[in-house]
């Protein structure tokens, strides 16, 4: 199971051909693939944002299991945010992976990989 960071659909929607390898083994994998909420507001956030990277998002949203925040990953995001500080959407990203039990897919391992039980994988 994986929960994608912010970056590595940015990365993967603009065909980055670092990122796309991963990414295509990542979505070949039978079980769920999750995103924060967070995410999806991070996505739709751009003031550039043309119609077809709208769409583009829109699509691959819908393959995608998009984890609500609520309380409980409030708290542990704080937490994580607290001790590891962290910029808050990526505490919340962490809370995400860490809730779902998956890994969390980014290039952005520079913060990551300082929270235990987190496992990262570099893309």
């Amino acid at each position: 199971m994986y929960t994608l960071d912010t970056n590595a659909i940015i990365y993967y929607l603009r065909g980055d051909v670092s990122a796309i390898p991963e990414l295509e083994s990542v979505f070949a994998q039978p079980s769920p693939i999750y995103i924060s909420a967070v995410t999806e507001a991070e996505l739709f956030s751009f003031s550039l944002l043309s119609n077809n990277e709208m769409m583009q998002i829109e699509k691959l949203l819908r393959t995608l299991s998009i984890i609500p925040f609520d309380s409980h990953l409030a708290r542990l995001s704080g937490l994580i945010r607290r001790h590891y500080r962290l910029k808050l959407p990526d505490s919340m990203i962490a809370a995400t992976a860490l809730f779902t039990g998956s890994t969390l897919v980014t290039r952005n391992i520079k913060d990551f990989r300082k929270i235990p039980n987190l496992l990262v994988l570099h893309i």
